[in-house]
């Protein structure tokens, strides 16, 4: 039973940067932008929200910092590949390149090789043990004990699904995405939609770097995205862009995840194989998801009758 509590807890404890990028980059794919740059904004809010901890102590302004760079980031991203017509997917991998490069290039001059936030931080008090819940034997290990960013996200998921489909704002990111000239034609002004929609992406992998750097971890790494902004792109690619499917299919890497760090304690030598698991269950399930689209769209011309 605590073993299925612990990979229960770890599977909210992985999917949550996940979820985080695909609820904010759903907006971007409806708005037909491709935005590859999510790994480069994850990394990149990781980075400014630990560096600004590092030197003010403040955990609130280094959350405001790395909210603030990621605008900047994504106003970056949409000024090439929106009002410039770059193509967004190598605008995207030079602003990932870019962004790694330049937390490196700091470090360097900082003459640090990670920033160890083990002083600023108390990661066991960034901790919400919920009343009542937390005492419910099985169900209190696995739903309390998180930090409250987590929490933030599954309330996002249905806040952001809501502004998608409910609302003026969502209706015009979708009509720019399928139909850019209509939009023009009724008065959309279909730049600043895009620019918008990045900016929801953008805040959201704010977020995420928080989550995966300070709540979690305390210290940033150069590589501590680890594919996570690609991993969201599959996912919301298999979710078709709706904020509540896309999150499931983040889920489903936050189990994969899970399980492989829970299964390996018990494998030996070979437990650095179980790393693979779960970007290999994201690349099947993409699989799955795009022979499940495209398996009535193989045969070319009219079926005989």
């Amino acid at each position: 039973m605590d073993l299925i509590a612990n990979i229960l807890y770890d599977t909210i404890y992985h999917s949550t940067p996940v979820i985080l990028l695909v609820i904010g980059g759903v907006y971007a794919y409806k708005a037909n932008v491709l935005n590859i740059a999510m790994e480069g904004m994850l990394l990149f809010g990781a980075f400014s929200s630990a560096l600004m901890i590092l030197s003010t102590g403040s955990l609130f302004y280094g959350l405001l910092f790395a909210l603030i760079v990621n605008i900047f980031i994504g106003l970056i991203f949409s000024y090439f590949g929106i009002t410039r017509k770059g193509n967004v997917i190598i605008v995207g991998i030079a602003i990932n390149l870019l962004t790694s490069a330049l937390a490196a290039f700091i470090l360097k001059v900082k003459g640090m090789a990670i920033i160890n936030l083990s002083e600023q931080v108390d990661i066991a008090s960034l901790k919400v043990n919920i009343p009542l819940i937390k005492d419910i034997p099985f169900f209190g290990d696995v739903l309390s004990g998180h930090p409250i960013t987590t929490y933030l996200t599954f309330v996002l998921i249905f806040v952001l699904s809501v502004v998608m489909f409910r609302t003026k704002f969502g209706t015009y990111v979708r009509v720019v995405g399928e139909n850019e000239e209509a939009a023009k034609s009724i008065g959309i002004k279909v730049n600043l939609i895009k620019y918008s929609a990045v900016i929801v992406g953008s805040l959201t992998a704010a977020l995420a770097g928080y989550n995966l750097a300070i709540e979690r971890l305390a210290l940033y790494t150069n590589t501590m995205s680890a594919g996570r902004g690609f991993i969201a792109i599959a996912a919301i690619y298999c979710g078709r862009g709706k904020p509540k499917l896309s999150s499931i299919y983040a889920i489903i890497f936050g189990l994969a995840k899970a399980l492989a760090i829970n299964f390996k304690l018990f494998a030996g030598p070979i437990s650095g194989l179980f790393e693979a698991i779960p970007y290999l269950v994201m690349v099947i399930v993409l699989l799955m998801a795009s022979y499940l689209d495209n398996k009535n769209s193989w045969k070319r011309g009219y079926p005989n009758e």
